[in-house]
């Protein structure tokens, strides 16, 4: 259990890293007044510059950076230290990025009726360690 438990946090690291990486990309072309080029779908434009793209004049993408590189300290600290009240840390902050990535979604789909590829990853990785959260605190059976 205990190796299959740091590849899951391997993992875990890796995708809080890309979203990082990614968050950070769109923050970067926030300031600079550039938007990021848009190859499979044609939405991004519009969904980046819409009402919903920042809060108080910063960009969501910003604190989806912070977001990342929050749980990417966290998933070093566990694996450095192999304490579980990381993993409990962890289990209790990923569903807020899940609920911020679905609300997103939903104006997306529903209401500014664009889809923007940048963010639907960062949706996918914010689901995807969600699950890992979810799926390690069940292998160790850590009660949150």
């Amino acid at each position: 259990m205990e190796k299959k438990l740091k590849v899951l946090s391997i993992i875990f690291l890796m995708l809080a890293i890309v979203g990082f990486v990614e968050s950070t990309y769109l923050t970067a072309e926030h300031f600079r007044g550039e938007i990021p080029p848009c190859t499979i779908v044609t939405g991004c434009e519009t969904v980046l510059t819409s009402k919903y793209s920042t809060v108080a004049g910063i960009p969501v993408a910003l604190f989806g950076a912070l977001y990342y590189l929050f749980l990417a300290i966290l998933a070093v600290l566990f694996l450095d230290k192999k304490q579980t009240s990381i993993l409990r840390l962890i289990a209790r902050v990923t569903p807020l990025g899940f609920l911020a990535s679905a609300f997103f979604v939903y104006l997306q789909v529903f209401v500014i009726k664009e889809i923007c590829v940048y963010c639907m990853t960062s949706a996918v990785i914010s689901t995807m360690l969600f699950l890992i959260g979810i799926y390690i605190i069940k292998l160790i059976k850590i009660r949150v």
